[in-house]
């Protein structure tokens, strides 16, 4: 039978949110949110409207950005990008690039934890249930600090599985900008983890290799060329972006012949001698199987070993990309 649920007061709300407390909320340490016009840190009161569009509608777009040992890497980059994710979509800026900068690293500390991963979206806002985002008088900001992972080769030192995934790719126009509408990407995880492999990664129309569920993927061709695909069906990584900047020098001495954007194909993917994923989370992972066979001698290579050192000592020391927090906010 069909028992009727309360109507809960105003008064009764914290203790159901108490009550509704889950193991999965220790990952979550603090939530900025414009709506409110402040942070908490309790995991159960870090809630979006129902009404705002980026909830019912997935009108918004989003950053995930790396924070360690109390210094955000590779911020401008992501802003960047951001604003070019915000401008097809008439999303107006919520406020300058320099309050927001304020912002997370606020939350950040609020958090308390200088290995943090930063999920700053930016939202149409609050406004009506309906369609037309002229409801929504004015964006929203929403900043969570989470746990930050591991990066996969710390857990998989020997390796990433991959996959070609059946999810088809996103229209160009959808796949250049990081929108919350992220169902292609879910379902890319999903056939993942139902086969049992580490990654999977698509293709376009024309059969050339797009993007992960939410990394980029690289190749270095028998012949030492690196090679990343171009950008019309993917979503341009920072951390690919930076990877390729950080692979130059390894021309000049030899390891890698050219570093180029070329468009890829599955028997490319099959024939190189290293395939690399690469993301914010990820950092350099080497791929040593696709579509069961082996890439390479089926082992992580010495461009993946150059690469992950490089990017490695790059968010640790470069100062030019590294944001450092004042770590006595984090105790307030």
């Amino acid at each position: 039978m069909h028992k009727k649920p309360p109507v809960i007061s105003a008064a009764e709300l914290p203790a159901r949110l108490a009550a509704a407390r889950q193991p999965f909320h220790d990952a979550y340490y603090a939530m900025y949110s414009s709506v409110l016009g402040g942070i908490v840190t309790d995991p159960v009161l870090m809630m979006i409207p129902v009404d705002d569009h980026l909830v019912h509608r997935g009108d918004g777009v989003f950053e995930s950005i790396k924070c360690s040992g109390w210094n955000i890497y590779n911020l401008a980059a992501h802003l960047r990008r951001l604003q070019h994710s915000m401008k097809p979509l008439a999303i107006m800026p919520p406020c300058p690039d320099e309050e927001l900068i304020e912002l997370i690293s606020d939350t950040v500390c609020a958090g308390g934890h200088g290995d943090s991963l930063i999920r700053l979206l930016i939202s149409r806002g609050p406004g009506s249930l309906n369609v037309n985002p002229y409801d929504s008088p004015r964006s929203q900001i929403y900043i969570v600090a989470s746990r930050l992972p591991p990066p996969f080769m710390q857990t998989h030192p020997r390796g990433a599985r991959v996959e070609t995934s059946a999810v088809p790719v996103k229209p160009s126009f959808f796949a250049r900008v990081k929108t919350c509408n992220y169902l292609p990407n879910v379902l890319m995880k999903k056939e993942a983890v139902d086969r049992k492999v580490d990654f999977v990664v698509a293709f376009d129309t024309d059969g050339f290799l797009a993007e992960g569920a939410t990394e980029n993927v690289a190749v270095v061709t028998k012949d030492r060329i690196l090679a990343y695909p171009h950008a019309a069906h993917i979503l341009t990584g920072t951390t690919m972006i930076r990877v390729m900047e950080l692979a130059r020098p390894l021309v000049a001495g030899g390891l890698l012949k050219e570093v180029r954007q070329q468009n890829i194909t599955r028997e490319d993917l099959k024939t190189a001698g290293e395939v690399l994923i690469l993301g914010t989370t990820v950092n350099v992972t080497a791929v040593v199987e696709y579509d069961g066979l082996p890439i390479g001698a089926g082992r992580p290579g010495p461009v993946y070993e150059a690469l992950s050192k490089l990017l490695a000592e790059d968010m640790k020391s470069n100062s030019a990309l590294l944001i450092p927090l004042n770590n006595e906010r984090s105790s307030k």
